[in-house]
């Protein structure tokens, strides 16, 4: 089946729904979730949504603190549009219905995080990513050029004379359809289910970054992969987020003899970047030999049980007092701060295809993401490609005409049986792309274990793109593990080439940042070297 829609969004985060929300005067807009519409990264945003909009702050001193934790490698023009125009955008979501925790005077009430100079994260309790999607969603809701469709796994896209013209996505009964589309926005967040620790929810694997790449547009900076220090580390318990406010309202991290280490590995202690934080844990963990803890016993129970409601809840599921009891946590990939290359209107290397969020890389994070900018970079640039795509000269092209064709091609797979069932036998399980990514290619690397991580990945992926090449859809699983292994293969591939340690990226055996050779930022296509 052949639908049309003037713009096609993939995703429905903050990113995709701000961009529908711009889009909505210019034409018709489809929305494709993956899962259910709230199971994304933007849902599962704890901390809040920084912005300069306090007393004793400004966008310059957002700025700077965004850089400095950019560890050198931010393109200033992005952080620039970041700092300059976020503060508008917040507003607006108040305007139109979000509602942050406000002080006595009925103001935003803001809190401090890690490498943050001055309190400027905005939150609604911790769950200040659900408030977001909640008031988002809404407002789409109430515009009748945009349509959703839930449950469409998105698995290619379609191209016609070398521009993007659509997309095809199989429903969960394995039936496939195509959009045809003069544009086409990735919105499909992170890839944290790349390794086998993470924070993120079942549905970040990183689709939207494996299609861009299988369809030659560039990615960059995909060595750069975020983990976030404190995740809760329990047998038999998911690796539940413990945000970094907790620290910023004054929790400290303590060893097994209840002893604070952190001023040990960092003059900021625990509000230092999160890169140093999350390596000084794993760093006592193995001097001591003993697990980590987060602890707030020191400050008053009922405070901390009211500020941070759904990680009270969380804790208490898995027998833990929040406010009372030392919480074991550990390190877990959280964001990935490169992504597919774009402009700063998110414009990628493919014509007709635009990104924004975390599937995307302006170069506004550089080698480690400030915390609490995630959510503002969805709303400031998910709106900047909106606006983009809307305009007149991008949409001098209509992609309908060529979709019938890779439809056609899409339900002529005859012998995808066997290919199918070839490609499950020639490459490794989900689990063992995971698992293999967190022990060669997480917290710590070394030319060794990324060059042992390559042999398995590499072949496997090129297994698995040949399949894909000649059968045109396999199922959903499949699929799944092809997002993995190709997400996979880019970050081993980065990270082995980057000889130097910056930000999020730590090599053991170059373990000093190097600016003469290494201060900058390194793309790659599917065709480079062909």
């Amino acid at each position: 089946m052949v639908r049309g829609a003037d713009f096609l969004i993939i995703g429905s985060g903050i990113a995709g729904l701000r961009a529908a929300v711009e889009l909505a005067d210019a034409g018709s807009v489809l929305v494709l979730t993956k899962s259910d519409p709230r199971e994304g990264n933007t849902g599962y945003a704890q901390g809040g949504i920084a912005a300069a909009v306090g007393p004793g702050d400004s966008p310059a001193l957002h700025a700077a603190d965004t850089i400095a934790a950019g560890d050198g490698l931010c393109d200033p023009r992005a952080v620039e549009l970041l700092v300059e125009e976020g503060p508008r955008y917040v507003r607006e979501l108040m305007d139109w219905g979000v509602e942050f925790d406000l002080d006595r005077d009925g103001k935003p009430q803001l809190t401090l995080e890690g490498a943050h100079s001055v309190r400027r994260v905005l939150h609604a309790g911790d769950t200040t990513g659900r408030e977001l999607s909640r008031v988002l969603w809404t407002k789409v809701s109430q515009l009748p050029s945009v349509s959703t469709i839930d449950h469409a796994r998105v698995v290619g896209l379609v191209e016609k004379d070398g521009r993007c013209a659509g997309a095809m996505y199989l429903t969960e009964d394995g039936a496939s359809h195509v959009v045809a589309a003069d544009s086409v926005l990735l919105a499909t967040g992170g890839a944290g289910q790349v390794f086998s620790d993470t924070t993120n929810p079942p549905v970040a694997t990183g689709d939207g970054i494996a299609m861009a790449y299988r369809a030659g547009a560039r990615v960059v900076d995909l060595e750069f992969v975020q983990f976030h220090p404190t995740a809760l580390r329990m047998t038999g318990q998911p690796r539940f987020l413990l945000s970094e406010a907790l620290r910023g309202e004054g929790a400290r991290l303590v060893n097994a003899a209840g002893d604070a280490f952190m001023d040990k590995y960092d003059p900021a202690g625990e509000l230092a970047p999160r890169d140093r934080v999350a390596r000084a844990i794993e760093r006592e963990a193995r001097r001591t030999g003993e697990p980590v803890f987060l602890s707030m016993r020191h400050l008053d129970s009922a405070y901390v049980h009211t500020r941070f409601p759904l990680l009270s809840d969380a804790c208490t599921r898995a027998g833990l007092d929040l406010a009372l009891d030392p919480v074991p946590v550990g390190p877990a990939a959280h964001y990935v701060m490169g992504g597919v290359e774009t402009d700063l209107d998110g414009r990628t290397s493919l014509p007709g295809l635009y990104a924004a969020g975390e599937v995307a890389c302006t170069g506004v994070h550089g080698a480690n993401r400030l915390a609490s900018n995630s959510l503002l970079e969805g709303l400031v640039f998910g709106a900047r490609a909106g606006k983009a795509m809307g305009e007149p000269a991008a949409r001098r092209f209509s992609g309908a005409s060529g979709v019938k064709d890779a439809e056609l091609k899409l339900r002529a797979a005859g012998a995808f049986s066997r290919a199918l069932a070839n490609s499950r036998e020639s490459a490794p399980s989900s689990i063992d792309v995971q698992a293999l990514m967190w022990k060669h290619v997480g917290l710590f690397r070394d030319r060794a274990g990324l060059q042992q991580a390559l042999t398995v990945l590499e072949p496997a992926w090129q297994a698995i793109d040949e399949t894909l090449t000649a059968s045109g859809s396999p199922d959903l699983e499949v699929w799944r593990l092809t997002s993995l292994l190709t997400v996979g293969m880019l970050v081993t591939r980065a990270a082995l080439r980057r000889e130097e340690s910056r930000g999020a990226h730590y090599r053991a055996d170059y373990p000093q940042r190097d600016d003469i050779n290494w201060k900058k930022r390194v793309s790659e296509a599917l065709d480079d070297g062909r």
